[in-house]
């Protein structure tokens, strides 16, 4: 494995230059000096249930005598600060997880092993979105983990106390979202709808044709001022303005948390916000994708992560087994019986059948990523989408705001 050129970005400064050839899948030495203990980051305290972890554990000694599979959980704040300092090291860890939107600031400098002409062994995986921010240059570094699309919930009561029905396009949402809030009062609101919610918001652009950011040619060129974009942000700004009580400030945390105290009539987060809704909302709660312009379901951004094995792992051959354990029929079954879209495609009908269930599996088929560009992820880290939306949910001029964020979009990516 040949380095590749070092992105000099801010998410990824501290990923040192030694990330060298000999580090590599290509280098099957690798395998032979490894110790006795695989050692596994999983993102988040609790986005993989213990459940699954607990089994990873178990069945990983069971089917590797003498070996011990060691998980550690990194907390997602932490995460990147950790990764740039470990994986150039000789002590880094052998599996890692990784938000998707961050996989290509670490697939891009050859921080990952080559899992291309391994994929076959793992079975089908998905979504396809998944597998391109895992992609750099043709060549698979980091496979789908899972994924929690993003969807709508909502109160059934409130709906029909206030004679709507789940909306079929965005414009009837809207339209419901606004008479909610109006029926709510001053202190309601009918769609919880935080000002630097982006995550969220870019669904509006998404809808109707829109784009954050396009490579072309070698340059990536800002988005957020074309016709489209601007239509749907135009669409998101009047929402802001007049279906929400939702702080200017806020952001995407939490959003369950206004539904259960009664707040709120509708949020959208990840399918497995489910599993936050109080327990005394949950026969009231229910579940719809977010329909986009024309009925179809609107392209959401898509939640989730992806794995990989470190190019500085001393244990290659035991770290893929660490894959193949977690593709297993066994704990695909884990992820979906949690909630958590399986990476392996064959598994998805075992998120089962109900609203929920059909509005994650709707929203996943036709979600979106965020630019795939190594220096998205010090895009995150500027907060410069937040701004972004933030400034529009104040009533600042959308056309305006759009071409100055185009013009950061733009110096951030092509570093």
């Amino acid at each position: 494995m040949k380095l590749r050129k070092f992105v000099a970005s801010a998410a990824v400064a501290g990923i040192a230059l030694s990330v060298l050839a000999a580090c590599g899948g290509d280098d099957d030495s690798s395998s032979d000096a490894g110790s006795d203990t695989i050692t596994l980051w999983l993102a988040g305290k609790e986005d993989t249930p213990k459940e699954a972890s607990d089994w990873l554990t178990k069945e990983f000694a069971a089917q590797n005598d003498g070996k011990t599979l060691k998980i550690e959980r990194i907390d997602w704040g932490e995460l990147l600060t950790r990764l740039n300092t470990a994986l150039p090291s000789d002590e880094s860890p052998d599996v890692v997880e990784i938000g998707n939107t961050q996989a290509a600031s670490f697939t891009s400098i050859g921080a990952f092993t080559d899992l291309t002409d391994k994929a076959d062994e793992l079975g089908a995986m998905g979504p396809e979105s998944f597998v391109e921010a895992g992609t750099w240059e043709d060549k698979l570094y980091a496979v789908p983990y899972y994924w929690g699309s993003r969807y709508v919930f909502y109160s059934k009561k409130a709906l029909k106390d206030a004679g709507l029905e789940p909306p079929k396009t965005l414009e009837d949402f809207s339209a419901a979202a606004t008479q909610l809030k109006a029926d709510g009062g001053d202190k309601y609101s009918g769609f919880w709808l935080p000002g630097q919610d982006w995550r969220n918001g870019i669904s509006w652009i998404f809808a109707h044709g829109g784009d954050i950011a396009v490579q072309e040619g070698d340059a990536w060129v800002g988005k957020l001022s074309s016709p489209e974009s601007i239509q749907g942000l135009e669409q998101w700004q009047q929402l802001a303005e007049k279906a929400t009580t939702a702080p200017k400030d806020g952001k995407d945390e939490e959003a369950w948390t206004p539904f259960n105290n009664g707040e709120a009539a509708m949020f959208m987060a990840p399918s497995w916000a489910r599993w936050s809704v109080a327990e005394d909302k949950a026969e009231d709660l229910g579940g719809f994708a977010l329909p986009g312009v024309d009925g179809e379901a609107a392209p959401v951004f898509a939640g989730g992560s992806n794995l990989a094995v470190s190019a500085k792992s001393k244990n290659q051959d035991l770290a893929f087994e660490v894959l193949k354990l977690i593709y297993s029929d066994d704990y695909q079954q884990l992820l979906a019986k949690n909630g958590l879209g399986p990476a392996n495609d064959e598994f998805t009908s075992l998120m089962g059948d109900d609203e929920f269930a059909t509005a994650a599996i709707t929203a996943a088929g036709n979600s979106k990523l965020t630019p795939t560009s190594p220096n998205w992820a010090a895009v995150e880290t500027s907060s410069v989408m937040e701004e972004f939306f933030g400034a529009i949910a104040n009533g600042e001029d959308v056309a305006t705001v759009a071409k100055a964020t185009d013009a950061k979009l733009e110096a951030e990516l092509n570093k």
